[in-house]
């Protein structure tokens, strides 16, 4: 965890993924709202909205999941492709500073190399085996990319999934459903408000008031679209 940072970006990933899901779900139940109030009928089927709701948060979960880890993983390759370059750079420079000692230091060098030889070739050869060795970066960026990958993940499946839960207790969803729905949305934005402000040491009120005006721009972006928007 210290040497990957693991846990100041997984808590980046929580934060931001699980407010996305809490918006991307608030567009779905909208959209089951302004059937109610364009009249159509006077309740939506729960069944309908937590399929749907279910199947928008197991598609976030999927793309948090494998777009993560994929990034991630790449990002490893990069790295790991980096660290080689600049040791086989240093293997370069340590063959070229070898190449300028005294002729009389490589002839001793060369002596030696000759007399291990013949002592080696004396001695029965036994088969080597060949392990990958596994460094300590490698291992932590390992288990660093599994770990953000399910948050990243995680977060957006919860945060749809929550504002959910009313809808479960009801056969039939009414405005007061949808309401009871929306105030867990809201309840959410205020933690989340709340937990970065303490981690940012801004105003916590800058920060709730910041994350509520993108709930309320969705509103005022996608009620209006879908109430005049006619069904032929």
């Amino acid at each position: 965890m210290k040497i990957t940072n693991l846990a100041a970006i997984a808590r980046r990933y929580f934060v931001n993924n699980f407010y996305d899901g809490a918006i991307t779900i608030t567009g779905s139940l909208i959209a089951f709202l302004t059937i109610i109030l364009k009249g159509e009928e006077s309740s939506v089927d729960s069944y309908i909205i937590i399929m749907t709701g279910l199947g928008t948060c197991i598609s976030m979960f999927i793309s948090g999941f494998s777009g993560s880890y994929l990034s991630e993983k790449a990002e490893q390759k990069k790295i790991k492709f980096e660290i080689e370059r600049a040791m086989g750079q240093l293997g370069t420079e340590l063959e070229d500073a070898e190449a300028e000692m005294d002729e009389e230091e490589i002839q001793k060098a060369m002596l030696k190399k000759i007399k291990i030889k013949k002592f080696r070739r004396k001695q029965k050869k036994e088969p080597e085996e060949k392990t990958k060795v596994e460094t300590l970066y490698e291992k932590a960026e390992s288990l660093a990319n599994k770990v953000v990958s399910l948050v990243n993940g995680g977060a957006p499946f919860l945060g749809g999934f929550v504002p959910l839960i009313p809808f479960f207790f009801v056969t039939e969803a009414e405005i007061p459903a949808f309401i009871i729905s929306f105030i867990i949305i809201l309840g959410i934005i205020v933690l989340l408000g709340v937990f970065l402000g303490k981690i940012s040491k801004e105003s916590i009120l800058k920060n709730i008031f910041q994350m509520i005006a993108a709930f309320i721009i969705t509103f005022l972006l996608i009620v209006p679209i879908l109430l005049f928007t006619s069904a032929g």
